[in-house]
């Protein structure tokens, strides 16, 4: 039997299939988290701004407001919250498209209940930590300001509030400048594994990371061909 736990976080989680909001909800719940659960989207975006949450686990396909378009407002009033797709939806690019629009992962039905349960343990872990361990610690590369505890990327000219994600990889980026980080190793320390999704993934993350740092024109992120990226800070 399993060990009941405590987290004390709380999941905003969306599903319009009653069956598998049930057992889902109550899989999450047997492991300490509290689960507040709504079948449709509006439902859902009314409710978040009224609560306080730590994760949210959202469908696609779901009646008066799809996860895309929830994920997307969610994005307006939250940057950081992690945001976790679960789909029928197993094309390629109906994943990329979901981090796109600020999704931090994607698991497709059907799904396995250890699966789900390992990748909400792994965002809210590493949201511990960035509040716990590293509260109040500032990275600075160039002309940018990296503050880990209020997940901030900030420069003279712009400022931009970072996913927990983009946190943990601009971290890994600024800590290792000049350095070539392999992407299997960004990969099974940020994502998890290395799996060819992942590195998709990967992928979308760097883009979006070029862009904020484009307002110095000497931090430049490379990527090296089937090995890595390299953050050069260049003289």
């Amino acid at each position: 039997m399993n060990d009941v736990k405590e987290h004390n976080k709380s999941i905003l989680y969306v599903e319009d299939d009653p069956a598998l909001a049930f057992v889902t909800k109550d899989n999450l719940e047997q492991f300490g988290y509290k689960v507040m659960h709504f079948d449709n989207g509006q439902l859902a975006l009314n409710n978040f701004a009224q609560h306080e949450f730590n994760l949210c686990v959202l469908d696609i396909m779901l009646p008066k407001m799809d996860g895309y378009e929830l994920a997307k407002r969610i994005r307006e009033i939250n940057t950081e919250i992690p945001i976790l797709f679960l789909s029928a939806k197993s094309q390629t690019e109906d994943k990329i498209h979901g981090l796109k629009i600020g999704a931090d992962d994607y698991i497709t039905k059907p799904f396995n209940m250890e699966e789900l349960r390992l990748k909400v343990e792994v965002f809210l872990k590493r949201q511990k930590i960035i509040e716990v361990e590293e509260k109040q610690q500032l990275i600075k590369v160039g002309k940018y300001t990296l503050d880990l505890s209020n997940q901030l990327l900030a420069h003279e000219k712009a400022e931009k509030k970072l996913t927990l994600r983009e946190t943990t990889l601009l971290k890994m980026l600024f800590m290792n400048s000049n350095t070539i980080l392999k992407r299997n190793e960004i990969l099974k320390k940020i994502w998890g594994d290395d799996s060819y999704f992942n590195g998709r993934s990967l992928d979308v993350f760097m883009s979006r990371i070029r862009k904020y740092l484009a307002y110095d024109e000497k931090l430049q992120v490379e990527n090296i061909r089937s090995i890595g990226f390299r953050l050069n800070v260049l003289e």
